[in-house]
């Protein structure tokens, strides 16, 4: 398996004075790796190792997704939210991250497991990444200008209604990728299927292709169980 790509260094939003067991600066701390390390990976300087480094850091950041979900509901300070500004443009990473994925990008997804009778949708984990990456920046914006608890609430909020669903999911179809490689099984070609429609199983049946785990070995670096 080809070497991770390895962040660049960055410096840490927090303070040197901060304690680096404190809650906030930890959780502050595995957000901004996260971003900085999709960031990286999108660069695409090792393709190679793409896949089983970004399934690394997604189920790393679930982590303090957890541990925001467990928290007691965190309250803002301000009634309403001070405004930031625009949001950053993500549309460079998530193109990067879909040249970089492709054919493998597509997956399909059932939103909320306890629907009863819901059809599996067609998603991208570009898409869900570049997503993730959105909201997490949002929190981290308010945390750079000194609005801790403002920050710890966005997050919170938003790993319920957006990033935590979403990030898992994304996680769900990496896993599934390595698996699939690992255990020489073959693998259904999302790719092309239109994410903006309702697919049935018999949609997905019809449409997706078999792409053996051999011929996908090899640019994920990953080695097949013989």
């Amino acid at each position: 398996m080809s070497k991770s790509p390895e962040p660049q260094p960055k410096t840490l939003v927090h303070a040197a004075s901060q304690d680096p067991d404190d809650f906030a600066v930890q959780i502050s701390d595995q957000i901004e790796s996260f971003i900085v390390a999709v960031t990286e990976v999108a660069r695409g300087d090792e393709p190679d190792s793409a896949v089983p480094f970004l399934l690394l850091e997604v189920s790393q950041l679930l982590l303090a997704g957890g541990r925001l979900g467990a928290h007691e509901d965190i309250v803002p300070d301000e009634r309403y939210e001070p405004d930031l500004g625009p949001e950053g443009d993500v549309d460079e990473l998530r193109e990067r991250l879909a040249v970089l994925l492709d054919p493998i990008d597509v997956y399909s997804e059932v939103f909320d497991p306890y629907e009863p009778r819901k059809a599996p949708v067609a998603c991208r984990i570009s898409d869900d990444l570049a997503d993730v990456v959105t909201d997490l920046r949002h929190g981290l914006a308010h945390y750079r200008e000194g609005r801790t608890t403002e920050a710890l609430w966005w997050w919170q909020f938003s790993y319920f209604s957006n990033w935590g669903s979403t990030a898992s999911a994304s996680l769900r179809a990496l896993q599934s990728l390595v698996a699939h490689v690992r255990l020489n099984q073959p693998l259904e070609d999302l790719n092309g299927l239109d994410t903006d429609q309702d697919l049935t199983d018999e949609t997905l049946e019809e449409a997706a292709g078999k792409v053996m785990a051999e011929e996908i070995a090899g640019p994920l670096g990953l080695r097949p169980v013989q």
